[in-house]
């Protein structure tokens, strides 16, 4: 079996690297790679890769994710996003090919407080959420065999992200404002990958599973709840100046692109159908802090 990988290198990116290598020949690219185009902002340069390389799966784990840049920057976004995940699906449909596409909670309008479904009705807040949304609507008109997994809060061990940033202005600073007003649950890369790959071993014998899923960690919480989770957890491994961690609402940090209060995602469809149990977030951010110290100590 042959696979082709997009978006290498990013942090859902290089998890599936690991978890998708088992599953055949793997060919995986970024925007820089020489030998087939790898870049999203070159569609038929896309299509061309696709079609050469004739793989079985095709799994695009990159996108534009620069939430409030694409406010500005609308038509990379929309290139990125929309048009060239339709490209793909249009190339996999020739080719024969299973699909495995990422999209977001940002397609929902994130209001109230119960979890999103996937047969919500959608309504993107920002420019993001909208070409995401519109490269999910791509995918479905060309494509049968498809699984885009809708997801929220995405975090790895690799590079930057909201766990680190916290540990860091906790020894620098004795006071932090964190924003207590938008709910949702992080989503390790690691999880993701795993799954997909799982999820792609059943597709295989299942043909019938192809759609839409709400994919993400179980449980909820707050940013400023997860910031406690991550501060009272690494005390006992390094020095904190942090005293108070005060809870803000999302109008103290104005951004161009507004963000959804409600990124609560019901996953029942994809347990239920893959017949797998989702970990509670704090599983996944434990053992991430838990390899953090353990490397840096």
């Amino acid at each position: 079996m042959k696979l082709v990988l997009f978006g290498k290198n990013g942090q859902v990116g290089w998890e599936l690297q690991r978890a998708l290598a088992p599953l055949g020949e793997l060919i995986a690219l970024d925007s820089r790679s020489t030998d087939y185009c790898g870049d999203l902002l070159n569609p038929e340069g896309i299509r061309q890769t696709i079609l050469s390389i004739k793989p079985d799966i095709i799994v695009n784990a990159a996108a534009y994710t620069a939430v409030d840049k694409a406010e500005s920057d609308a038509e990379t976004a929309h290139i990125v996003n929309s048009v060239t995940p339709g490209v793909m699906a249009e190339a996999a449909a020739a080719c024969g090919a299973w699909l495995v596409h990422y999209s977001t909670d940002y397609v929902f309008p994130g209001g109230g407080n119960t979890p999103w479904q996937e047969t919500d009705n959608a309504a993107p807040l920002n420019v993001y959420g909208q070409t995401k949304l519109e490269g999910e609507h791509r995918i479905a008109r060309v494509c049968n065999k498809y699984l885009i997994f809708r997801t929220s809060w995405v975090y790895a061990s690799r590079g930057n992200n909201f766990a680190k940033t916290m540990i860091r202005l906790g020894k620098q600073k004795e006071i932090l404002a964190v924003i207590n007003d938008q709910y949702g649950a992080p989503t390790s890369a690691e999880l993701l990958a795993d799954c997909t790959a799982y999820a792609l071993m059943q597709a295989r014998q299942k043909p019938d599973v192809a759609g839409i899923y709400h994919l993400a960690a179980a449980g909820e919480t707050t940013w400023h709840e997860y910031a406690q989770y991550v501060l009272n957890s690494v005390e006992k491994h390094t020095e904190l100046a942090v005293r108070t961690v005060n809870a803000v609402q999302t109008t103290a940090y104005p951004t161009p692109a507004r963000r959804p209060n409600n990124s609560r995602m019901n996953c029942d469809k994809f347990q239920r159908t893959f017949e797998l149990t989702l970990p509670h977030w704090t599983r996944g951010v434990g053992r991430m802090l838990d390899e953090l110290f353990s490397i840096t100590l």
